[in-house]
Formats: C-alpha cells, sequence, structure tokens
C-alpha cells in the first residue's frame, strides 16, 4: 500500500485522530511493530499514529520512537507531520498558543540513533524541515500561529522545576517531552518531519499555580480541532 504522510497525535489529538476512521495498519521494523490507522483524506493515504497508544498508556520516555521512524522509512513516505502539547517559556505566549518550532534542544538524555552498529554523522542543519508545509496550511487555514520557536525536549515523564525552567527559557520558546526524539529518529530514517506545538499551560515557575495533566488535556480539547485542520491541510498540500 503506498502511505502519502503520517501523523503524530499526541495528547488530546490521537483520539480526536481515531474519529477519523479507517482500517488497522500494522508495519514490522527491526525495532518493533508499528501499529496506526489508514485513512484517506484529500486524495492521499495517512498513517495516523496515537504517540502514547490508545488510552494513552505510554508515557513520553518508552514510547517506541525509533519503531516509527524506520516503520515510516518502510512505507515511504512523504513526509510525517505531529503535534505536541507544551508548555510555555514566554509568558506572552498563553495556552492556546500554536507553534511551529524550528529547532529543538534536546536535554533528554535518551541518546537515541539508528546507527548504534555503525558510523554515521546525520547533518541536521534543517532540522524540522516540513514545517514549511505546516506554515503554508495554517495559512490557508486564517489560523495565527508563531513560526519561529525552539522546542526545549527534557525526558519526562515528570514537569520540570522552576530551576530547570528558568535556564530553559534563556535558551528556547516552548518545553515537551517529545518531539526532539521523533526529530531525531525520523531525520536519520531520511523521514521529513514537522511539529506543531500547542501551549497548553505556562511552565512551572512562571506559571502561577501547580501543573497537572488535566489541564493539558483540557486546552488540547480545545485547541485540538485546529491543530487537526492544519495538520490534514499540510497533508493534503503534498505534491
Amino acid at each position: 500500500m503506498k502511505i502519502d504522510a503520517a501523523i503524530i497525535g499526541g495528547t488530546g489529538v490521537g483520539e480526536r485522530l481515531a474519529t477519523l476512521g479507517g482500517c488497522t495498519f500494522h508495519v514490522p521494523t527491526a525495532t518493533g511493530m508499528l501499529r496506526g490507522r489508514v485513512v484517506e483524506h484529500a486524495g492521499k493515504t495517512i498513517l495516523l499514529l496515537r504517540r502514547h497508544s490508545a488510552g494513552h498508556k505510554v508515557p513520553p520516555h518508552l514510547v517506541n520512537y525509533a519503531s516509527m521512524a524506520l516503520g515510516l522509512r518502510t512505507v515511504g513516505v512523504k513526509a510525517c507531520f505531529a503535534t505536541a502539547a507544551v508548555g510555555s517559556l514566554r509568558p506572552e505566549w498563553g495556552p492556546g498558543t500554536l507553534v511551529v518550532p524550528h529547532d529543538f534542544l534536546d536535554l533528554t538524555a535518551r541518546n537515541l540513533t539508528l546507527y548504534d552498529r555503525e558510523v554515521v554523522h546525520t547533518d541536521f542543519s534543517d532540522p524540522l524541515p516540513a514545517r514549511r508545509e505546516i506554515l503554508a496550511a495554517a495559512e490557508a487555514e486564517g489560523l495565527p500561529v508563531q513560526d519561529r520557536g525552539v522546542y526545549v525536549c527534557g525526558n519526562g515523564p515528570r514537569y520540570e522545576s522552576p530551576h530547570e525552567i528558568d535556564l530553559f527559557g534563556k535558551v528556547g520558546d516552548v518545553v515537551g517531552m517529545t518531539a526532539s526524539s521523533e526529530a531525531i529518529l525520523m531525520h536519520e530514517a531520511g523521514v521529513r518531519y514537522g511539529c506543531l506545538a500547542v501551549v497548553t499551560n505556562l511552565a512551572c515557575g512562571i506559571a502561577d499555580s501547580p501543573l497537572s495533566h488535566e489541564e493539558v488535556v483540557e486546552e488540547m480539547g480545545r485547541s485540538g480541532e485546529k491543530a487537526v485542520r492544519i495538520l490534514l491541510r499540510a497533508v493534503a498540500s503534498l505534491g
């Protein structure tokens, strides 16, 4: 089966993507089975992936990022678009802000790579190349986005401490737990990847109250529909 593109749905979006229906699709890889659903939209065949699996059961540090990258390379997608719930490191970027990062800072210490058995040095001059389709799609949908931003990625699953956020704020714009891992392995696999980050809260120490996963889910419930519209438009624009 020819697959044109993939969409990775994170918190609050994976469930929304599941409502698009489609048929179950499995891709065996050297690091495990990639499981998703295939749907047709705007003349394109899309593989929908739920980052944290059904029921949001897999924490960010245990997601099988390698199987996603290898599986998407196997089926020959033109691009992979992802959503990510993030905390804002900038007080002016409040909940509901959509950000299309242009770069990332990986602080996870996961040491993920597809090349443990050979020496391959991958160039990252253009770390998130599929962002261009996301930006064009947001403009076409009439939805405002921040067109640049540095995504700082922590390991999770805990939230960051106030002092960590103070440091992160000096080097980045949003903080999350997933996108850099996906970007690294997708890039190594030769899959064009872009991320649409959705601000769900101000980061710890910037916010006046303790953080909770519930507020993340609530904001993604409000903003998830916009994110899905943009990513489906991005897929439709692929040549």
